[in-house]
């Protein structure tokens, strides 16, 4: 049984290099210094009208649209904007949006995962080539790189004062739950990429407020870099990010 217990800031961060997330801390902190408007609103608008040309408007009845606009309100997405996202699934002129991802190594062998929701497949596996290719890196043919990371389940949520961390594991684990990683006042609870659907479920279930739910690659065996080559490989993920077709990139850097 997992045990989540409250952890010392030199704690959290041995437990996150181990498990290979030291370097998704890194980049928390630096995403938090963006400026929302330019960089994640778009990101964001874009899931909300993909999940509602799927499977309808009413969040009520649209599990996946529900949870698009729950973690727009964590970002503080603005109520127009969402509603604008989802009105706009229902456009005469409304293009349809499809996910595809794109793999490549970077620089000092790092391998880069890029997952994107985009209307013009042939832009983005364009512009992506380009930024490996100007940023020390390239790109692999698809498929090469997917068994080197596992996709698990991850949900985010708020510690607040008085919560015990020990109640909700136990409740939780019926939902899937694999661990729990306690980050300041952050939570992540991992679970299996199949346990997606469940765990949210369980967590709606405790009436416990979830901040952010996705599902996440994790690397198999992450590895350590030098502070000068950390700064090299964020110049071509940085590239990456800024593209308003990716939703998410993922590396084995510890």
């Amino acid at each position: 049984m997992v045990r989540a217990t409250i952890l010392s800031v030199p704690q959290i961060l041995t437990n996150l290099l181990i498990m290979g997330r030291a370097f998704e801390c890194r980049r928390r902190a630096k995403e938090a210094r963006w400026d929302k408007m330019s960089k994640v609103f778009p990101k964001m608008a874009k899931l909300i009208t993909m999940a509602a040309k799927e499977g309808g408007p009413d969040p009520m009845t649209n599990a996946k649209l529900r949870l698009a606009i729950s973690n727009a309100k964590a970002e503080n997405l603005p109520k127009d904007n969402i509603d604008a996202a989802i009105k706009r699934a229902s456009a005469k002129d409304a293009q349809d949006i499809v996910e595809v991802n794109y793999e490549g190594k970077g620089p000092h062998g790092v391998l880069v995962f890029v997952e994107c929701a985009t209307d013009n497949s042939n832009r983005s596996v364009t512009n992506v080539k380009t930024y490996f290719n100007k940023n020390g890196g390239q790109m692999v043919p698809s498929g090469s790189l997917e068994f080197l990371f596992s996709r698990k389940t991850a949900v985010e949520f708020q510690l607040i004062q008085g919560m015990d961390l020990e109640e909700i594991e136990l409740a939780l684990i019926d939902g899937g739950l694999e661990e729990l990683v306690v980050e300041d006042d952050l939570v992540t609870a991992y679970a299996e990429y199949g346990s997606f659907s469940t765990l949210t479920q369980a967590f709606e279930q405790l009436g416990i407020e979830v901040k952010k739910a996705e599902l996440r690659r994790i690397a198999s065996n992450p590895v350590e870099l030098t502070e000068e080559q950390l700064e090299e490989v964020e110049k071509l993920i940085d590239k990456i990010e800024d593209d308003d077709d990716v939703q998410a990139v993922y590396t084995n850097i510890a």
